[in-house]
This record gives structure tokens, C-alpha cells and sequence, in this order.
């Protein structure tokens, strides 16, 4: 079995991360990486750098998502245990960020050890505004794509920023990810 990381519970939330590291080394330890639908044929364009936007240091997630080749995605994602095992977040209400962006709607993918194919996911939509936001998705609200099973916080994997399913730019930066009680 992977090791299991168990979130801590202190003082109400965790960070995930808010790009204090000199590159895309989360504070869980883990790295950030930028995936796009030419894993799977598709000619959408990704690009994630660290980025200061209006003077807040964040993960730029930027790129142009085409739907050709039945493509249709880009997306910045951060494996939530830096070992590979699962990470239990049971002890939390949900997913806080800060975000700036274009106007434009995005998601947020949660992936479980219920994942078994690389098209299932958890979701849910925010739209990233042309000014610093911070949003709060409850898992609640997270939808299961493409599987059955409800959304088990006790076996959380991955957390990605992904911009998918239609034709758009994508420009998303954020500037601070946290579970919240």
C-alpha cells in the first residue's frame, strides 16, 4: 500500500501552497506540473510558470485550449502526498483559492484512489475574475465525472487547476491554495 499522509487540523485550514518556494515545489512538498489533452492526441497548448501578477506571486496557468483531435483541455496539477500515497483531508470542509484570471470559467479536479481511468475525476466549476478573488468550493459541491463512487476525502491523490471543454485562452494565475474547515 502507498503511504497515507493525514492533513493536520490546526487552526482551521492547511496550505496546499502559496508559491513562497523559488520554484513550483509546493509547501507539501510536492511539485506542480502542467498536463494537456496531447497525452492523449489532443493540440491544446499548456504553459505553468511562476508568475507575479499585479504584485502577488502565484502559478500562472496559461494556453490555448483547442477541441480538435477530441482534445479539450489544460490543466496545473499538484499531487497532494510528495511520496505518491493518498492524503486525507477528512478533516476539512473544503478547497480555498485565490485566483485572477480573464473572465473566464475553470475547474477544479479533485482525483481519489476511486480514480482508475485517466478521464475520472471530482468537479467543480468557479469562474476567475480580472481582479484577485479568493473562492471557497466545498467538496460538497464536487461532482463525480465519469465514475460512481461519492467523493472520499480519506483517499485524495491529485488537485488540479484545469481550464476544459470548449474552445478559449485560458489565463488563470493563482496566488494561494488552502483547505478550509
Amino acid at each position: 500500500m502507498l503511504n497515507s499522509f493525514t492533513a493536520p487540523a490546526r487552526s482551521g485550514e492547511l496550505l496546499i501552497d502559496d508559491f513562497a518556494n523559488k520554484d513550483l515545489k509546493s509547501a507539501l512538498g510536492s511539485v506542480w506540473r502542467g498536463v494537456s489533452d496531447l497525452v492523449m492526441g489532443g493540440v491544446s497548448e499548456a504553459a505553468i510558470k511562476k508568475a507575479t501578477v499585479d504584485g502577488r506571486v502565484g502559478l500562472r496557468l496559461s494556453g490555448y485550449v483547442r477541441l480538435e483531435n477530441n482534445g479539450g483541455f489544460i490543466q496545473a496539477a499538484l499531487d497532494l502526498n510528495s511520496g505518491g500515497g493518498l492524503f486525507d483531508a477528512s478533516a476539512y470542509t473544503g478547497v480555498r483559492l485565490t485566483v485572477r484570471g480573464n473572465g473566464e470559467t475553470y475547474n477544479l479536479h479533485l482525483r481519489t484512489a476511486d480514480n482508475t481511468r485517466p478521464w475520472q475525476s471530482y468537479r467543480v466549476s468557479f469562474v476567475a475574475p480580472e481582479r484577485w478573488t479568493t473562492i471557497e468550493l466545498p467538496f460538497a459541491n464536487f461532482t463525480p465525472h465519469r465514475l460512481a463512487a461519492p467523493l472520499d476525502t480519506t483517499v485524495l491523490k491529485r488537485i488540479g487547476i484545469v481550464a476544459i471543454g470548449r474552445a478559449f485562452y485560458a489565463d488563470l494565475t493563482l496566488t494561494d491554495l488552502r483547505l478550509y474547515r
